[in-house]
C-alpha cells in the first residue's frame, strides 16, 4: 500500500460528557475527520484511494491479468507498435504460486475447543481430578473390599483409572470433556456451519497471500441471528495502528455503493426531498473522487450513493446516586455523568461511578454533512473476564503491517511477474526474426570438377546431391595443379538468433528462480519439477522449509478464525442470557447437540477459554506415522492404540498418547507373561495331581480287584464250606445212623452174647467135659475216620463216635 502523507486529521475530543458524545453532532465530526483522513484528495492525501488502486493492482497481477501498457511502452519505438505482431497477454505465473498457498491452507483443518475456566467448571474439575486422585492412593485398599465384601467403592472405573500422575495429566487433556464445554464448541460449529464459513475462510485466506491483509465482521440480529460476514479490504478503513492484529484500534469503517431503493429500505425515515439531495451530492462525491467499479463496466447514475458504515469506539461513565434512606438500607438511582454530589459530610448520598468502553454506530454518506445513524450499538460484547472492555465488530489481521504500510506474497513478486513478461515477449520477437540455416555454394570451386567423362556437373546438380545424400565432390588441386581455394563448393550457414533465444530462456529460469526464493515456494512445494538425484529426505526437507517460509500467512489466518470464534461464543452466550427467543435459538440448535441442551440453558453461566486445535501436516503426519509403524512392527501398542493415536490433532500429545500405550502394552504383557507363567505352574501342579490321582485310583482299583477277588475266594469258600459241612453232616447223620444201628446191633449183640454165656454157662455145667467155649470176633466199627474235620475244625471229639 502506498505511503500516507503524514497529514493527521482532526478528531474530536472525547474528554467530553456522555450526553454530549450521543448527540449527532459529535457524530458528524467524528465522521468527517474519518473522511479527511482516508478520502481528502484535495489535501494530498487520498489514503483510501491509494490503498484501493494497490489491492486492484495486486489482484490483478493474482489473476495473471494485469495491465500491459507497460510492456508495450518498453517495446514501442515513438508509441509505435505496427511492426511487431505478439502476443500481449500476460504469463499467469503469480497464479500457480498463490493457488499452492491458498490451497495448502485449506487441507490445514482445525477443531474448536471450548476449555470452561470458570468457578463452576474449574470446581468440576479439581473434584473430578481429587476422586481420581483418592482412587489411585487407595488403589489396594479399593480392590481388598471389593474382593472380600464385594463393595465398588470407587470414583472412576478401574480400567478407566490411570497409572501415574503423568497419565493423569494426559488423560484430562484428551479424554476429560464437560458437558458444557461440549455444549460450546457444537454452538461454534454450527454458527459456523450455517454461515458456511468455509468458503468465508478461502477468501480471507486468498486476500493474506494476495494483498497482505484480511478482515471479516460478526454481527447479530434478530432474523438471521450470529452473522459473519466477508469484508473487502479495498474497502476497509481503520484507525492509524502498528499492530498487526488491529486490537488498539478505536475505530473502523466500510465503504459501501448502494442504490437509494436500498437507502430507503435501511432509513425508511427519510422523504423524498432528502433522498433527492443526498442522491444529487452523493453522486457528484463519487464522480469526482472515481469512486466506482474498477473495471467501470457500467456507468454510475444518480441512483448510487456511496455510504460510510462505521464503528467508533470510546468510553462512558456508569454513575450511580447511593442515597440511605430513612431506614438505614442504601437505594442506587441512576445518573448521567453531569451528576457531582455536593462535598458535605451531612449529605446522605453519595456518587459511585464506574468507565467502560463502549461502541457507537454510524452511517455517513460521503460528500455531504449528513449522518444518517450515530447511537450507541445495542449488540456489543465483553469478555466475562473483563466487563468494562469491549470487543470490536470488525476482525482484521495484516501479518507484514509496518508503519501502516502491508506487504504480500503478490507484491514481492510483482517485479520479476514483469521481467518475466518482458522475457516472454522478446522471446517472441527472437523467435520472429530467426533466419532458417542457408547454403553457401563457391561457383569457383564448382568449375574446376570434371567428373572424368569430359564433363562436370553445374551448381544446381552440386545441391541436389547435397540435399539427397548430404554428400558433395570437390577438388583439391585446380586444372593446373595449383590449390584449389573452392575445395569444399557448398558450406552450411548457420541461422541467426539461436544464441539470443538461449540468453532469454536462461534469463526467463533465472527471473522464475528468484521469485522461488523471495518467497519461499520452491519445487518441493507442489512437486512440478523435483530433483531426481535429491533423496526423499531431502525433497522433504525443502518441502517443510517452504511451509515455514509462509507460516504466517497460516498463523494470520488461524488468528482471525480464532477471534470469530471467540465473538460467537460471547455473543450466544449474551443471545441465551438476554435475548427474549432464547428458547428458538436453542431449539435451532438442537439438531447439532441433541445431547446438550441441558448445558446450552446454563451455558451463560460459564465463561470459556477458546482454542483451535490445528491438524498436523503431512510431514508431521509422516513423522508420527513412522513412530506407529514402528510400535506395531514392535508389537509395542495394539491396533486399538494406533487409532487412537492417529485421532489425535496434537502431534506433541499424539506422540505422548503413544508413549503411555507401550506403556501399557509393556506393563499388560509382562502381566501377562506372569499369568501364563502362574497359568502354566497351575497347569503342570494340577496335571502332577491329576497323575498321583490315576496312580491312586488305579491302586485303588487295583485293591478293590483285589478285595474283590478276595471277597469272591472267601464267598466261594464259604459255599464250599456250605456244601462241604452240609455233605459231612449228611455224612454225620449218615454215620450216627449206622452208629446207632450198629450200637443196637452191638447191644442186642451183647445181649445175646450174654444170654448165649448165661446159655453157655449153664452148657459149661452141663459140658464141662466137653472143653472151653468159642469166643466170636468183635463186629466192625462205622467211624468215620478224618471226614469229621470241617474248615479245619475237628468235630470227631464230639459223641457219638
Amino acid at each position: 500500500m502506498a505511503k500516507t502523507t503524514g497529514q493527521v486529521a482532526q478528531f474530536p475530543s472525547q474528554a467530553v460528557s456522555d450526553s454530549e458524545k450521543k448527540t449527532s453532532e459529535y457524530g458528524l465530526k467524528v465522521a468527517r475527520a474519518i473522511e479527511q483522513d482516508w478520502f481528502n484528495k484535495d489535501r494530498g492525501n487520498g489514503r483510501y484511494f491509494q490503498a484501493r488502486d494497490e489491492y486492484h493492482r495486486l489482484r490483478l497481477y493474482a489473476r495473471g491479468e494485469q495491465s500491459i501498457g507497460k510492456y508495450k511502452d518498453e517495446f514501442a519505438i515513438n508509441g509505435d507498435l505496427s511492426y511487431l505482431n505478439l502476443d500481449w497477454k500476460p504469463v499467469p505465473i503469480i497464479p500457480k504460486f498463490i493457488d499452492i498457498v491458498v490451497n495448502g491452507m485449506q487441507d490445514r483443518l482445525f477443531s474448536v475447543t471450548a476449555f470452561a475456566q470458570d468457578t463452576i467448571a474449574t470446581g468440576k474439575r479439581t473434584k473430578f481430578v481429587e476422586n481420581i486422585q483418592r482412587d489411585l492412593a487407595a488403589k489396594e485398599i479399593l480392590a481388598q473390599l471389593e474382593a472380600e465384601v464385594g463393595v465398588n467403592a470407587r470414583n472412576v472405573p478401574e480400567k478407566d483409572l490411570p497409572a501415574n500422575t503423568e497419565e493423569l495429566e494426559l488423560y484430562m487433556q484428551l479424554n476429560y470433556k464437560q458437558g458444557i464445554e461440549i455444549a460450546q464448541e457444537q454452538a461454534i460449529d454450527n454458527i459456523f456451519l450455517r454461515n458456511k464459513y468455509n468458503e468465508l475462510k478461502r477468501r480471507l485466506d486468498y486476500d493474506l497471500a494476495v494483498l497482505g491483509i484480511s478482515a471479516a465482521k460478526h454481527t447479530f440480529n434478530n432474523t438471521d441471528g450470529i452473522v459473519l460476514d466477508y469484508v473487502d479490504p479495498a474497502n476497509l478503513i481503520w484507525s492509524y495502528t502498528e499492530d498487526p492484529n488491529f486490537e488498539d484500534c478505536y475505530y473502523f469503517g466500510e465503504v459501501k455503493k448502494i442504490k437509494v431503493n436500498e437507502l430507503k429500505k435501511q432509513f425508511p425515515n427519510l422523504d423524498n426531498e432528502q433522498i433527492y439531495e443526498l442522491t444529487k451530492k452523493g453522486s457528484n462525491y463519487t464522480s469526482y473522487n472515481d469512486i466506482s467499479d474498477y473495471n467501470n463496466n457500467y456507468e454510475d447514475d444518480y441512483n448510487t450513493l456511496t455510504v460510510l458504515y462505521f464503528n467508533w469506539k470510546t468510553w462512558e461513565n456508569d454513575v450511580y446516586k447511593i442515597k440511605e434512606t430513612s431506614s438505614g438500607a442504601s437505594k442506587a438511582i441512576e445518573k448521567d455523568d453531569s451528576f457531582d454530589p455536593p462535598k458535605d459530610k451531612r449529605t446522605r448520598f453519595q456518587k459511585v461511578a464506574q468507565t467502560r468502553e463502549v461502541v457507537y454506530e454510524g452511517v455517513f454518506i460521503l460528500g455531504t454533512d449528513i449522518v444518517l445513524k450515530w447511537e450507541k450499538a445495542n449488540n456489543m460484547i465483553r469478555p466475562k473476564s473483563n466487563a468494562n472492555k469491549v470487543i470490536m465488530n470488525y476482525i482484521v489481521s495484516a501479518p507484514r503491517l509496518y508503519k501502516g504500510n502491508v506487504t504480500s506474497l503478490v507484491s514481492k513478486m510483482t517485479p520479476y511477474a514483469d521481467l518475466i513478461q518482458l522475457t516472454h515477449l522478446k522471446l517472441q520477437q527472437a523467435i520472429q526474426r530467426m533466419t532458417p540455416s542457408g547454403v553457401y555454394i563457391d561457383a569457383d570451386g564448382l568449375a574446376e570438377i570434371d567428373l572424368g567423362n569430359g564433363t562436370s556437373y553445374n551448381p544446381q546438380e552440386a545441391l541436389n546431391m547435397y540435399f539427397q545424400t548430404g554428400s558433395i565432390i570437390g577438388r583439391s588441386l585446380t586444372v593446373d595443379g595449383d590449390p584449389n581455394q573452392g575445395k569444399v563448393p557448398i558450406q552450411e550457414l548457420p541461422g541467426g538468433g539461436g544464441n539470443q533465444i538461449q540468453v532469454l530462456i536462461a534469463a526467463y529460469n533465472q527471473y522464475l528462480q528468484m521469485i522461488r526464493d523471495i518467497t519461499g515456494l520452491n519445487e518441493a512445494r507442489d512437486g512440478s519439477d523435483p530433483d531426481p538425484k535429491a533423496l526423499v529426505g531431502v525433497q522433504k526437507l525443502a518441502a517443510a522449509n517452504s511451509n515455514t517460509a509462509t507460516r504466517h500467512i497460516l498463523h494470520s489466518s488461524m488468528f482471525i478464525t480464532l477471534s470469530l470464534a471467540e465473538a460467537i461464543s460471547l455473543r450466544f452466550k449474551d443471545v441465551l442470557n438476554y435475548h427474549p427467543q432464547k428458547e428458538g435459538f436453542i431449539s435451532a440448535l438442537g439438531k447439532f447437540a441433541v445431547g446438550s441442551l441441558e448445558e446450552l440453558k446454563d451455558l451463560h453461566l460459564h465463561d470459556f477459554g477458546i482454542f483451535l486445535e490445528l491438524e498436523p501436516d503431512e510431514e508431521e503426519k509422516a513423522l508420527l506415522e513412522n513412530n506407529i509403524q514402528v510400535a506395531l512392527s514392535q508389537g509395542s501398542i495394539f491396533l486399538e492404540d494406533a487409532i487412537d493415536v492417529r485421532n489425535t490433532h496434537n502431534t506433541k500429545l499424539a506422540n505422548q498418547l503413544l508413549k503411555f500405550r507401550r506403556i501399557k502394552k509393556q506393563q499388560a504383557d509382562q502381566a501377562q507373561a506372569q499369568a501364563a507363567s502362574v497359568a502354566q505352574a497351575e497347569a503342570q501342579g494340577q496335571a502332577q495331581i491329576q497323575i498321583e490321582q490315576a496312580k491312586a485310583q488305579a491302586e485303588q482299583i487295583k485293591t478293590e480287584s483285589k478285595i474283590q477277588i478276595q471277597s469272591t475266594t472267601a464267598e466261594l469258600d464259604i459255599k464250599k464250606l456250605e456244601v462241604e459241612a452240609r455233605t459231612k453232616k449228611q455224612l454225620m447223620q449218615f454215620e450216627f445212623d449206622l452208629n446207632v444201628k450198629l450200637k443196637q446191633l452191638e447191644l442186642e449183640a451183647q445181649k445175646e452174647l450174654v444170654e448165649k454165656q448165661n446159655r453157655s454157662k449153664e452148657k459149661i455145667s452141663i459140658n464141662k467135659v466137653q472143653g472151653p467155649p468159642r469166643t466170636e470176633k468183635p463186629k466192625k466199627s462205622f467211624e468215620s475216620k478224618g471226614n469229621d474235620v470241617l474248615g479245619g475244625f475237628d468235630l470227631s471229639r464230639f459223641e457219638p463216635k
